[in-house]
């Protein structure tokens, strides 16, 4: 049983699309949904980052509050993403991180770095990957 979910949201199409499993794994388990942003500026510009954020981070709990599903949020400041995520599933004792991933394999996945995989590989936290096909591959799987 599920009692807090950590879905980490950097402001893209693809983290969001686990939104739909958060919501509905919330709401088997009666458990709450804590969106994370880690979000990295340089010095000048960590005020309004942070501010862009929590704002972003505000609507997407509304409409998750609209589901009526338990949400939190929360704004971390740091360089180091995946890093920054399994600390925070430690610090807010989530049962589970959910996360969306392109599925790259090969050559791709190792040029971009993947987050996802990074923190499945360091996770104490069970991870959940929900694998979004990229626009290109599936508007070619139509033709």
């Amino acid at each position: 049983m599920f009692r807090r979910i950590l879905v980490p949201l950097d402001g893209s199409a693809l983290a969001e699309a686990v939104l739909p499993q958060a919501m509905e794994l919330a709401r088997l388990h009666g458990a709450e949904v804590v969106l994370l942003r880690v979000e990295s500026a340089p010095d000048y510009a960590v005020a309004q980052a942070a501010e862009e954020a929590q704002h972003y981070l505000g609507d997407v709990a509304a409409s998750l509050r609209e589901a009526r599903v338990r949400v939190s949020t929360m704004v971390v400041l740091s360089g180091d993403t995946a890093g920054e995520i399994l600390v925070q599933a430690e610090l807010t004792a989530a049962d589970l991180i959910l996360m969306s991933t392109h599925g790259r394999s090969g050559v791709g996945r190792w040029m971009l770095g993947s987050v996802a995989e990074k923190v499945l590989r360091a996770a104490v936290t069970p991870v959940l990957l929900v694998r979004v096909p990229s626009p290109r591959r599936s508007a070619s799987r139509r033709d």
